[in-house]
């Protein structure tokens, strides 16, 4: 029996939060410590996952198939496409940088008094989350995938309102509210999303009589599973919903402002370069593989939706106060840029949605973390409060600037291939639909810039006087994120190389091809 290494993955972060919460309540810096190495070490084994993909092989590869729940049918089945193989090495690779990033944002709870310890809880469920997240991009049993699913909502309700932001004025009873509001918000809205999927996925059941992907799909191709197409569209919509909770798409979309103001920087990270991914990855691998006839069905509808999304997001972050807001929304457009990508059913579209869906966490989270550093500098989170910050700290400035021009997709930087292929694939088949896409990126670069030049430009505001520039363990998060989004945008090939021929998977599925230029003929 070959090593289980996709189980492995996923089982070393567990493992790791269960260590991290058994460290004795003064040991503080050790369960920081000991964290950090399970994220580290799972993102080694992530990387050898990575190195053993084929792109060229099966379509799921590394894979791993045990029973589990007999009478149900359901099954321990595991295996990674490329699309899959790519989002589980980003999230292995984003955890260490947000447990260094995060790294004195529970200290504050610390007390002589407390019994219990939250700087080992918050590190623990870091670690849990991430391996649930990687797990679910594994999943090839749509019950297990749901369970993960659902699961993950538990450590992020208590990351959100158990371990907020702070920096923000007020008391601390309304602070504490308005934590567990966002908390409460964002649990209720994904339990909705996922109690109705829970029908959808009995449904399938029902009517495939399996939960493994595998077995549908061989059922599919010999002519031994066929669904009334009433019946599959209303499956569909089932997993949809839920997938468009996640994701986030509008008008779904509200508790994400919420979550990600009163969430530390790192764990808005973790909302919405990690997490919120699994709704688009599960557009791709279920809605379309499992209901390719219903997928095409509410495709112009979910145009429509992704284009709101787009403008909305935007136009929204335009009129922000609130610099965590503002990338809040700026991640409702991006998503927008992604399922208008997903549903454009092109293999352009489809590829830069999901190399956006990589470079979007790089660059949010880029942005994000230095947003976090600065926050943490001046104790506020109103722009209105900064000025002149790139006087006093030049290198926190220049960081942040770089992660504000991944952001509107900067050409030589990551993020503008990925918005590129998206558009180029969108217009082949939907013009109208690619032409209202474009302000998008009009838009953009008008809140980024707007950002930049209020808080980093002008005089030096009282408050901003005598800020620290980033310091050695602020680099070290920093950095790499930046090194990636210019050598991603410089070089995408060997993502291109991983995903693509799983794109083409799906593009079969579905049964579409893309569009053939017209040409005219010569006279």
């Amino acid at each position: 029996m070959s090593f289980p290494l996709l189980t492995a993955t996923a089982a070393l972060p567990a493992i790791g939060a269960i260590a991290t919460a058994a460290v004795p309540a003064a040991r503080r810096t050790a369960a920081k410590w000991l964290a950090l190495l399970f994220s580290l070490a799972t993102l080694v084994l992530a990387g050898v996952a990575l190195a053993r993909f084929e792109p060229g092989g099966a379509r799921y590869q590394l894979t791993e198939s045990h029973a589990w729940i007999k009478d149900f049918g359901v099954r321990y089945e595991l295996g990674v496409d490329g699309i899959g193989v790519a989002l589980m090495a980003l999230t292995a690779l984003l955890i260490p940088f947000v447990i260094l990033a995060g790294w004195h944002d529970a200290d504050p709870l610390e007390t002589k008094s407390s019994r219990w310890r939250p700087t080992q809880g918050f590190f623990a469920l870091i670690l849990m989350v991430e391996a649930m997240v990687i797990l679910s991009f594994e999943a090839t049993d749509v019950f297990l995938f749901y369970i993960l699913f659902e699961a993950m909502l538990i450590p992020m309700y208590f990351l959100i309102g158990g371990f907020g932001d702070r920096a923000h004025a007020g008391s601390d009873e309304n602070a504490a509210a308005q934590r567990s509001y966002a908390a409460v918000k964002f649990l209720l809205y994904n339990l909705v999303g996922g109690l109705i999927m829970l029908a959808a996925v009995i449904g399938l059941y029902v009517v495939a009589g399996t939960f493994s992907l595998s077995e549908i799909a061989e059922a599919r191709a010999n002519g031994s599973l066929s669904m009334a197409t009433s019946t599959e569209r209303w499956l569909f919509l089932g997993f949809f919903f839920a997938f468009a909770v996640k994701a986030p798409l509008w008008p779904l979309h509200t508790w994400l402002p919420n979550a990600m103001r009163e969430a530390t920087s790192p764990v808005a990270v973790l909302i919405t370069a990690v997490v919120d991914k699994v709704g688009t990855f599960a557009m791709l691998r279920f809605c379309l593989q499992l209901f390719p006839e219903a997928s095409k069905w509410a495709t112009p509808v979910i145009l429509v939706l992704a284009l709101i999304s787009i403008v909305y997001g935007a136009l929204l972050a335009v009129g922000q106060r609130d610099i965590k807001r503002l990338i809040a929304y700026a991640s409702i457009s991006h998503f927008g840029f992604i399922i208008l990508g997903i549903f454009a059913m092109t293999s352009q579209g489809q590829s830069g949605a999901t190399l956006y869906m990589v470079n979007h966490g790089i660059s949010t989270a880029a942005l994000m973390l230095v947003a976090g550093f600065l926050i943490t500098r001046r104790g506020s989170r109103l722009i209105a409060d900064y000025g002149g910050v790139q006087k006093v700290a030049p290198v926190l400035a220049g960081t942040f600037l770089i992660g504000g021009l991944a952001t509107l997709s900067l050409p030589g930087l990551s993020p503008f291939v990925s918005e590129f292929l998206v558009l180029v694939g969108t217009f082949s088949a939907y013009p109208a639909a690619g032409i209202v896409a474009t302000s998008g990126i009009v838009l953009a670069a008008l809140y980024v810039l707007v950002l930049y030049q209020r808080t980093m430009t002008g005089p030096v505001k009282a408050g901003v006087q005598g800020m620290a520039d980033l310091r050695a363990r602020e680099l070290v998060v920093v950095l790499p994120l930046i090194a990636l989004l210019i050598f991603l945008g410089v070089y995408p090939k060997p993502l291109t190389e991983i995903v693509n021929p799983a794109v083409q998977h799906t593009m079969s599925d579905v049964q579409k091809k893309d569009p053939q230029p017209e040409v005219e003929a010569a006279k």
